[in-house]
């Protein structure tokens, strides 16, 4: 039985379609979904704001906190949560060249109008947290925005949502690339700085994605850990990433196991979701994908991941300081892959 709490979002579950390629599989009812993730033993929903009230930009203020009331009475039936709520700032064209950090004053607008909806929609749906995914914030076009300018203008607007609600939490997840050319605020130590230099830095922190770490050159389980030890990781994407390419959203450990054994480690040792975090999951099913197993990325990925969790359990702390006492980090390194294949 895992001593952890898993939360998954709808966009896990898709049709298959990508840049290079149209829908390989049906799209799947709204409601089917939460059903199925409940089954599964998921506990939370995350959602953008567009998830929660598909067509935001057609409602009145009113009319959108009326339909997260409607989504709410969903979730209540399937004993579901809903862990964070997202501004999808990256597909509307007012966000072409970003959202918060937009070089036209109209479209940053747009951008607060979004999060401000989606500060409105965690509340109906009893949510304290956004997530930020800064998916165009940065450059296209490397001197067309002053970087200094772009950092300071990212730390206006979330200074803007923690007054518009004095209890909601930002949570930003940084990626160092991918879909623009130069990020602002690209990996933990990033979002680490931007908190602390907000007007509350309490309600700041991050969301550690697993493949973006890579994408950035560095370790998961480290960012993971460097975030814990700040006291900032309000919650985590778990997935995997073969190399330095696109983003992948590979099912959890497929990749690289050692390196996914070390990051269910660290949140174990450190008593992740004491305070409440989940273990989210933010994978892709494969296209080549078959509609009748379009569950089964996220059946692998939570397999894995409670698999680990028993490898953590089982791990000889007392070997591990004999072999650190006495710097044998060959034997640790051996016992290491030994319990991860099964043979201790």
């Amino acid at each position: 039985m895992s001593k952890f709490k898993f939360s998954v979002g709808p966009w896990n579950v898709h049709s298959g379609a990508d840049s290079y390629g149209p829908a390989t599989r049906q799209e799947i009812d709204f409601d089917e979904k939460l059903a199925k993730f409940a089954e599964m033993g998921f506990s939370a929903i995350q959602f953008h704001d567009d998830d929660a009230v598909p067509n935001i930009n057609d409602y009145t203020e009113e009319e959108i906190k009326q339909k997260a009331r409607e989504l709410k009475v969903k979730l209540d039936k399937y004993g579901l949560a809903a862990e964070f709520v997202a501004p999808r700032l990256w597909m509307d064209p007012h966000t072409i060249d970003g959202g918060f950090m937009s070089t036209s004053a109209e479209d940053r607008e747009y951008a607060m109008w979004r999060a401000y909806r989606s500060i409105d929609i965690a509340r109906e749906l009893d949510c304290d947290m956004i997530v930020l995914w800064l998916a165009r914030e940065g450059t296209l076009c490397a001197e067309s925005k002053s970087p200094v300018w772009a950092t300071k203008m990212l730390i206006e607007a979330i200074n803007k949502m923690l007054e518009y609600d004095s209890t909601i939490r930002v949570c930003i997840e940084p990626k160092p690339n991918e879909p623009i050319d130069r990020s602002i605020c690209g990996t933990m130590g990033h979002v680490m700085a931007i908190s602390a230099a907000t007007i509350d830095p309490s309600r700041v922190g991050g969301n550690l994605e697993s493949a973006h770490a890579i994408l950035a050159g560095l370790d998961p389980a480290h960012e993971i850990g460097f975030a814990l030890a700040m006291g900032k990781l309000m919650t985590v994407h778990l997935n995997d990433q073969n190399g330095i390419r696109y983003d992948q959203d590979k099912s959890f450990g497929v990749e690289n196991l050692r390196a996914a054994f070390n990051q269910v480690k660290v949140l174990k040792e450190n008593n992740y979701g004491s305070h409440g975090e989940y273990v989210g999951l933010d994978v892709k099913a494969m296209r080549s994908t078959s509609d009748e197993d379009s569950y089964k990325h996220l059946e692998t990925s939570l397999s894995v991941f409670k698999a680990l969790e028993e490898k953590v359990e089982r791990f000889d702390y007392d070997f591990q300081r004999k072999c650190v006492k006495t710097r044998d980090f060959e034997a640790l390194e051996l016992y290491v892959m030994k319990l991860l294949m099964g043979l201790v």
